[in-house]
């Protein structure tokens, strides 16, 4: 209609102006701030429904003198904040009821704009109609708080923003108010903390901007404030934090104006593989050590972390964020006389008291921790500005280190003091060498962190083992932490466990270990306790590392590492520190098989430390103990029970448990002259499943498993090869179930077929798997070359085979198969997970029952191996 009208004046169609406008506007883009971009793009729109109103047909049916209406603008659309991509919301609002031409008004407007590929939502109502629903429900009140006016009969939006005003929000502000406050807390449940996640959702995350529309919609409510800078006139943000909001903002709306444009639709989550590319469009480059994407990400942490501040201290000094009534060791007002409460949060008495007794700097987190209180935006300011008053005889005095002790030890809160001492600048005054790690991406699909925030959280997750763990913790660690001693160090260790990451030189591990005595020695600590905070520092990973690349069964390996542990409460704590690192880094590093593992390894290990080093003979009283087990439990003849004993290898009377040996005597029994037989076993607290082959031993029996399992989509996470006397192979798997566990007995069956076929020369492994086109996909990161490392010290029986290389379906079927031409027999297999690569980890014995430790040898197979992969 508008169309027709136009071409009868030979002029351009709005949308198409539009659409030319935009165009010219994403080209100038760098050309423009942040802010200045969002707004001139919502001009774009203002005068597209300005140019349709005027030129409208149906709009002079309407008969506005009679039924004024308005057209408005709402959401982000309404602040003038319109992202590239971003939902055009609008409202057609009349002043009595609304007349059914009203929709043929909207299809003038709309139908133009869908026609351009944008997102558009609209509303018709009467402006009682308006009122009524922005009283019942928040979503809309929120959007209505956001109302601009666009165009029509001013008067209306007029009376809709006094009526809201007079109606809604004075009637009942702080209900509403709380409303937003139980919402947000929702939202941030949901999409999680932007300010730690390295896949951060830039609008609904906390610190995300739905953070900053909470403190706009809360400043409209309780003082009718229409801007972000009436916050600041209004007292409720400083100049400088205005700025620096501001500033975090602009940034914010930088990197999701980016991300809209090169994807080509709108989107707030800032997934891994768009990170890359993200910091090439925005120019940045490598800067000391940090590649762009990582100095991208810790910017952008920096920001919304400041975001998130700014909102959780807004809510405090309104009061609708409560400390918690709980509090550690101090009524509600705090015994220290130079600090008090004021506006929700806690404050210095006076700068001067400061200058006095520098101590105060951190007393006062000291006390806000025990009330789960933060500190007001002024006593933050206080912090920063007397910051260099933290000097070496500041951290050396006791009475700091008692302090700071404290802090570590209080259970956290809603309030964490750590992260605000963080903020202000204040830890790394106290730790100078923390500064290396702040905002520190290390970027890769692994660690879901920033450094500083996951070293954070490994604290918080530790202290949580003391009253309050998270869902899923093994009560293992709540019993352990509750009877451990010197738990100060153990957290102290988790602070710095990472220290070394700063200096970037890739050996974070030991880096650290030899930068925490200087720590501790600047803090008062004795050389012992130095030792043992350096000693947890460099092996941190050691459990971890040995539990999912090494055999645990393998007594060997477990007497080393309790040799080199050496003490009962120091395997405590590192296991301790194991878990709540691993919780920290994400899913990735800490699951339930992991758990399982690492869980497993400890206890293997602390029997070791508590009754002494395993001998033979009492390896020997075990082999004949389970014997007479098989003999009583097995439902068959005493002859055939004692034939089969025989045939045992003893690695596996050594390792099986005398319950699995009956039920794998069954299972080979059963095998009468198949190619194979298995049992599945599906263990719910690891939500893996154990399958039970039998067959007989055969060149390459591995690698058939292996590519029979990566065919119907089933990853192998561990494997234990036994060859009988016999010649039959008995190899136990622990995988993981198929994808769709609805149809997992099917799955199954169909799994099996391919075995049958595999073994039997019916299948080619090699084409099938080349059919299903599994093509090696890496990570968004490179860099990191694939690596084969062999083994010869660790085991005096077998040789060690690591591969490192970048996971692709098939990658252990090219392994294995590599492994077997090369005339390896596999006798055990560990899978585990090292950031975005895989560690495939292979016990081998060559063909004569051998090591393959002739150097030539090693790296005859090291280069073969090298050449499967991709």
């Amino acid at each position: 209609m508008v169309a027709s009208y136009m071409a009868e004046k030979n002029e351009q169609h709005p949308a198409e102006t539009l659409k030319r406008r935009r165009q010219e506007l994403f080209a100038s883009a760098t050309q423009y701030e942040p802010a200045e971009f969002i707004r001139a793009h919502a001009e774009l729109f203002d005068s597209y429904f300005r140019q349709c109103f005027a030129a409208s047909r149906i709009g002079p049916e309407l008969a506005i003198n009679r039924n004024p209406y308005a057209v408005i603008a709402l959401g982000g659309y309404g602040r003038a904040e319109q992202c590239v991509f971003s939902d055009v919301d609008l409202l057609l609002l009349f002043e009595k009821s609304v007349p059914d031409e009203a929709g043929d008004l909207i299809r003038e407007y709309v139908y133009p704009l869908w026609d351009l590929g944008l997102e558009v939502g609209y509303a018709t109502r009467s402006l009682r109609e308006c009122v009524k629903m922005a009283k019942e429900d928040l979503e809309i009140l929120t959007s209505v708080l956001d109302a601009r006016f666009l165009c029509g009969i001013s008067s209306v939006y007029a009376d809709l923003t006094d009526q809201i005003r007079e109606r809604v929000l004075s009637r009942a502000p702080n209900k509403i108010i709380r409303s937003l406050v139980e919402r947000n807390r929702g939202r941030h449940a949901h999409y999680g903390d932007s300010t730690f996640l390295l896949e951060p959702n830039l609008k609904e995350g906390a610190g995300g901007l739905r953070d900053y529309h909470t403190m706009r919609w809360i400043g409209r409510i309780k003082y009718d404030l229409k801007e972000l800078r009436d916050l600041e006139y209004h007292g409720a943000l400083s100049s400088e934090e205005y700025e620096n909001l501001f500033n975090a903002l602009s940034f914010i709306w930088k990197v999701r104006n980016r991300l809209h444009y090169f994807t080509g639709r709108k989107g707030d989550h800032l997934y891994f593989n768009y990170q890359t590319r993200l910091a090439e469009e925005m120019e940045l480059e490598e800067k000391d050590g940090q590649l762009p994407v990582e100095r991208l990400m810790s910017e952008l942490h920096a920001k919304m972390g400041y975001v998130k501040q700014q909102l959780l201290l807004f809510l405090f000094e309104l009061g609708f964020e409560k400390p918690s009534r709980r509090s550690f060791g101090f009524p509600r007002q705090p015994e220290i006389i130079d600090l008090e409460i004021s506006r929700g949060g806690l404050s210095f008495k006076s700068p001067n008291r400061i200058v006095k007794s520098p101590v105060l700097l951190i007393r006062i987190f000291e006390t806000a921790a025990r009330l789960r209180m933060p500190l007001t935006r002024e006593a933050r300011r206080l912090v920063r500005e007397f910051g260099y008053l933290v000097d070496e005889d500041f951290r050396s005095d006791p009475e700091v280190r008692r302090a700071f002790e404290n802090i570590l030890m209080i259970p956290s809160g809603q309030i964490n003091v750590l992260e605000q001492m963080l903020g202000t600048g204040f830890l790394v005054r106290l730790i100078p060498e923390f500064e290396g790690i702040v905002d520190r991406i290390q970027f890769d699909a692994y660690h879901l962190y920033p450094v500083d925030r996951h070293s954070l959280r490994t604290v918080y997750f530790i202290k949580s083992f003391a009253d309050s763990p998270p869902q899923g913790v093994d009560p293992l660690c709540i019993k352990i932490y509750n009877g451990l001693k010197g738990k100060y160090l153990l957290l102290l260790a988790a602070l710095l466990h990472d220290i070394g990451k700063g200096r970037g030189d890739g050996k974070h591990s030991e880096t650290g270990a030899q930068m925490a005595p200087v720590i501790m020695r600047r803090l008062g600590y004795s050389r012992g306790k130095a030792d043992l905070v350096s000693f947890l520092i460099e092996n941190h990973l050691l459990l971890v590392k040995t539990a999912s690349r090494r055999d645990i069964h393998d007594e060997e390996i477990a007497i080393r590492m309790a040799r080199e542990i050496g003490q009962v409460n120091r395997l405590k704590m590192l296991y301790l520190l194991t878990v709540a690192d691993s919780m920290a880094t994400g899913p990735k590093a800490w699951n339930d098989w992991t758990a399982s593992l690492v869980r497993d390894f400890f206890l293997k290990i602390l029997r070791i430390l508590e009754k002494g080093e395993l001998a033979t003979t009492g390896a020997v009283r075990r082999v004949e103990k389970k014997k007479a087990y098989v003999r009583k439990a097995a439902n068959f003849p005493a002859s055939e029970i004692e034939a089969v004993l025989e045939m045992l290898s003893p690695r596996y009377m050594l390792y099986a448990e005398a319950k699995d040996i009956v039920s794998h005597i069954d299972l080979y029994r059963r095998l009468d002259g198949r190619e194979f037989v298995w049992d599945i076993t599906p263990d719910e607290a690891s939500k893996t499943r154990s399958v039970e082959i039998c067959a007989k031993d055969r060149s390459g029996l591995f690698s058939k498993i292996a590519g029979v399992f990566t065919l119907n989509n089933i990853d192998i996470l561990d494997a234990q090869i036994y060859t009988w006397k016999n010649n039959m192979a008995l190899d136990i798997f622990t995988v993981t179930p198929p994808p769709d566990q609805i149809f997992e007995a099917e799955r199954w069956q169909r799994a099996a077929r391919d075995m049958e076929a595999a073994l039997t020369g019916k299948l080619d492994l090699s084409k099938a798997l080349q059919d299903k086109q599994l093509r090696a996909k890496r990570a968004a990161v490179d860099g990191r070359p694939n690596r084969v490392e062999i083994d010869n010290e660790s085991s005096s029986f077998y040789t060690i085979i690591e591969v490192f290389a970048y996971d692709f379906p098939g990658l252990l079927y090219r392994i294995t198969d590599a492994l077997t031409r090369n005339g390896l027999d596999i006798w055990v297999a560990k899978i585990a997970t090292k950031v975005d690569q895989v560690v495939d980890v292979f016990y081998v014995r060559d063909e004569q029952g051998g090591k393959a430790d002739a150097p030539e040898r090693a790296e005859q197979i090291r280069q073969q191996v090298l050449w499967v992969l991709p």
